[in-house]
């Protein structure tokens, strides 16, 4: 028997216990490059854009992701995963060379689609909540339709360009889903900008389909903590003097060190 992390190797399986859970029955990985995206800003922001010399990207995170489940007709337990990315911009405007920067924040969408396979279901799904028992019906039920979930990092900005808006080819995208709108509030979109940022992002991300499944798993043993909470009442200054010196934090380690630490000589 192979030692699982947690079980000692002398113990042995009590019973088989079944269990709901949810089993990923296809997945992929994804690396896309998506160019020349257009940033939307509110009318504070393109103001800013339309009067700097030189912009700057300094940062950009994942907003929001949307995800729709269709089913792929005429090929049975395959599903179409159409995704939306909503990106988080900052960038850096100087009005003159020399001049302090200011901040100017915007959005910008991309849109994706996968086909998996997720299997087949015709059942309809209710449960029993708080909420359904102070109701006079049970909540409504949850159709069989696999799930959808997808993981990523923060995109890496590969470029950014300003064009003139007479020269861009791509429009303002006001189409943005109320959890990202609300960042415009008491604003309003510029009527007529002057200058456009199109911005080329690296995403990488992880697309997985899964089903609610009951499932038979070997038991152990119930899962009782050895670890002893701490409950110190020393004081902060105490407390400070246990924490070790952060050396790497002043004197970043070099690349060999880096290497053979992670085992990667990449």
């Amino acid at each position: 028997m192979s030692n699982i992390q947690g079980v000692s190797g002398d113990s042995r399986i009590n019973e088989a216990v079944c269990i709901d859970t949810k089993r990923i029955y296809d997945s992929c990985v994804s690396k896309d490059c998506a160019e020349d995206l257009r940033v939307t800003f509110n009318d504070a922001a393109q103001s800013l854009i339309d009067n700097a010399d030189t912009i700057k990207t300094r940062d950009c995170d994942i907003s929001a992701v949307s995800i729709d489940v269709d089913e792929v007709p005429f090929n049975r337990g395959y599903y179409s995963v159409n995704i939306s990315f909503y990106f988080r911009l900052r960038f850096d405007t100087y009005s003159s060379p020399g001049a302090m920067p200011q901040v100017a924040i915007g959005y910008a969408t991309f849109e994706k689609k996968c086909i998996l396979y997720g299997s087949e279901g015709n059942v309809k799904i209710f449960t029993s909540t708080a909420g359904a028992r102070r109701s006079d019906c049970p909540e409504a039920p949850k159709y069989t339709n696999p799930t959808a979930k997808v993981q990523a990092v923060d995109p890496v900005v590969l470029d950014t360009d300003v064009v003139d808006v007479c020269h861009c080819h791509h429009h303002c995208c006001t189409n943005f889903p109320d959890s990202i709108r609300n960042n415009f509030a008491g604003t309003r979109f510029p009527q007529n900008p002057e200058k456009a940022v199109l911005v080329t992002l690296g995403i990488f991300s992880i697309i997985q389909l899964s089903r609610d499944v009951q499932m038979l798993i070997p038991a152990y043993d119930f899962c009782v903590p050895e670890k002893e909470c701490s409950c110190s009442t020393q004081s902060p200054c105490e407390t400070f003097q246990n924490i070790d010196f952060p050396v790497d934090e002043f004197f970043p380690p070099s690349s060999d060190a880096l290497a053979e630490s992670t085992g990667c000589g990449c």
